[in-house]
């Protein structure tokens, strides 16, 4: 039984004694800050059931508490707030319990756990993944992490979005602009010797490029604006191209699979560095054929109808949202046909409960008309689909844009972060003994924990400054801060040359000591709160508060240095498990610890 359990059982108890009510529901809160004590019984709520003066009522709560229960020590009342203050053997035997628990805060998955998928990443294969796509897949992938961590099975995937006017724009512009060898074979990545994913981007912007100019032009012979966009050349030839696309055109297909697999191979590189993968991948490809065939059925049941022009549509008028296209006139799909297939075969994949999209904001209308959608065709276990909505990222620069190339590539920025590392690394001079090797390896830990870390601390619904210098600083609420931590505990460890597997009992505890005890207790719900809101935030910043914790426990009480043996064995079993909490916490963050820095 636990403290709050114990405290309401006697709450109870006193409360019928003394004023013959029966109250079974108390609120508890932490103590605030400012003031003495580990936990807060509110009065106010209990003046429904008692007249009287909630000082006068706590100060009887508090008198009953400790002559009743052993863990706790004294209390005070503040108001309607009665403060309650645990015993040093309250802490003890709960951090006895604690400090031999293996994966602590870690939750088994069991036969009655509930099955959730994850989509992040979901990239176009028209581009290389940029800073976007960067926090699109930590997120997803910590989120996953942190689900699995809390006893639920877990599926990885996403939706690769290889079909559409964005990767025919890259196919045109690959067989119209791309530059021949003497055989007549156009350039390719491995003529090249460049990145598949960055080779095809590259042709993407080319369209972007060569289309303006086509527009421009038009204008100039005075065609309005937005009919020049609508007829320029090279966008009609796509539009084109996409038709005959789906009508299955051999020699199209094969151009259309051999520019994908060059994507396909870049993407692996990017994600291998990331530390990020999947359990499957789908292909719009193949969804969106199954999203028509819903479609159809759809038309059956009257959840769509169908205009004038032959194209499909879901009114939606009725809740408060528009009418909206699920099946072009030409009998194209759109993104929403494809997604609704995609959602109704991973179902029948794998038969989860839930499913999480991790998708920026600017998509929020989208997901809840899909979901709304679904709802309609009947499936129930559209209840359980959550739109993982996100800020988008921005740099000090501005925003970014694919088609004009000003994006952040994420191959570049990990290795930027990785030479950051390297020079602030060297600036600091704490490498002596290290390896070439080595200290390449704890470059690129630190690069990617700064990158990793910056993002995945702020809130996923805010969007967010991107700032690479300001995310490898040693100092502050930084991944490479809460790595050098980690890494001195290390050392103390290193330097423990005597057996402090015993546990302590009968010690009184320094105020520095308790704190970091009750931080560490707030481990595993701070990790089924971050499972519930979706938020790596709660798990980054929960860290680093643990962090600040044992920092000011090491800069005001010796460890090592103090002769009483209890008092040493205590502090380095301390000092161990906050290390293997930021360990895991930084685990279900994808981000690697070092031993030594």
């Amino acid at each position: 039984m636990n403290i709050q359990q114990t405290l309401t059982e006697k709450a109870t108890e006193i409360l019928k004694n003394n004023y013959e009510v029966e109250v079974k529901e108390f609120e508890f809160q932490p103590t605030r800050k400012d003031f003495k004590g580990d936990i807060t019984l509110v009065v106010f709520p209990l003046l429904r059931y008692i007249k009287g003066n909630p000082v006068k009522i706590g100060e009887e709560l508090g008198t009953y508490f400790v002559n009743e229960i052993a863990e706790i020590k004294e209390f005070n009342v503040i108001k309607g707030f009665l403060n309650l203050v645990f015993s040093d053997d309250y802490y003890l035997n709960l951090f006895n319990q604690i400090r031999t628990e293996k994966n602590y805060g870690i939750q088994k998955e069991t036969e009655e756990s509930e099955t959730i998928m994850v989509e992040y990443s979901s990239p176009n294969t028209n581009k290389p993944l940029h800073l976007g796509h960067v926090r699109n897949n930590l997120l997803g992938y910590s989120v996953a992490e942190i689900l699995k961590a809390t006893g639920h099975k877990v599926y990885k995937t996403q939706i690769i979005n290889d079909r559409g006017i964005h990767i025919c724009k890259s196919m045109v512009a690959w067989q119209k602009f791309a530059p021949k060898d003497e055989s007549g074979n156009r350039e390719t990545p491995a003529s090249t010797n460049m990145k598949g994913d960055k080779f095809v981007g590259k042709y993407y912007v080319k369209f972007d490029v060569e289309y303006k100019k086509q527009i421009a032009e038009l204008v100039a012979q005075g065609t309005p604006e937005k009919e020049a966009e609508k007829k320029a050349p090279l966008m009609l030839e796509a539009q084109k191209m996409l038709k005959e696309w789906e009508d299955g055109k051999p020699e199209l297909i094969e151009v259309w699979k051999t520019m994908n697999n060059w994507v396909y191979e870049g993407f692996e590189k990017t994600y291998k560095e990331l530390g990020v993968d999947f359990d499957k991948n789908y292909y719009e490809s193949d969804t969106y054929l199954l999203g028509k065939k819903i479609i159809e059925e759809g038309l059956e049941k009257e959840v769509f109808f169908k205009k004038e022009d032959g194209s499909v549509w879901a009114d939606l008028t009725e809740e408060g949202l528009d009418e909206k296209l699920v099946l072009r006139a030409d009998g194209t799909a759109v993104y929403m046909t494809q997604d609704i297939g995609t959602a109704i075969q991973r179902v029948e994949d794998f038969n989860i409960d839930g499913m999480v999209y991790t998708v920026g904001n600017e998509q929020d209308y989208h997901f809840k008309i899909l979901f709304l959608i679904l709802q309609k065709l009947g499936y129930k276990w559209a209840d359980n689909l959550y739109h993982l909505s996100y800020g988008m990222v921005d740099l000090p620069s501005g925003k970014m844009k694919s088609r004009e190339g000003t994006v952040v590539d994420a191959d570049d920025l990990m290795a930027e972060m990785t030479k950051t590392a390297a020079d602030i690394s060297k600036e600091l001079g704490k490498l002596d003994g290290y390896s070439e090797a080595e200290k390449q390896a704890l470059y690129k830990t630190i690069g990617m924990a700064a990158l990793k870390y910056f993002i995945l601390k702020v809130d996923p619904k805010k969007g967010m400054l991107f700032n690479p210098e300001e995310s490898v600083d040693f100092q502050g609420n930084t991944g490479p801060f809460i790595q050098y931590t980690y890494a001195r505990i290390q050392s103390i460890l290193r330097k423990a040359d005597f057996d402090y597997s015993k546990n302590i009992e009968n010690y009184d505890l320094h105020e520095k000591e308790k704190s970091l005890i009750k931080h560490l207790t707030t481990f595993p719900e701070t990790l089924h709160l971050a499972a519930k809101q979706h938020s790596p935030a709660l798990v980054a910043n929960y860290t680093y508060d643990l962090v600040k914790e044992f920092n000011s426990f090491y800069q005001n009480v010796s460890i090592l240095g103090v002769e009483n043996t209890t008092e040493k064995t205590f502090r380095v079993q301390l000092s161990q498990k906050v290390a293997e909490v930021i360990k895991t916490a930084f685990k279900l963050l994808g981000i690697d610890v070092s031993e030594r820095m």
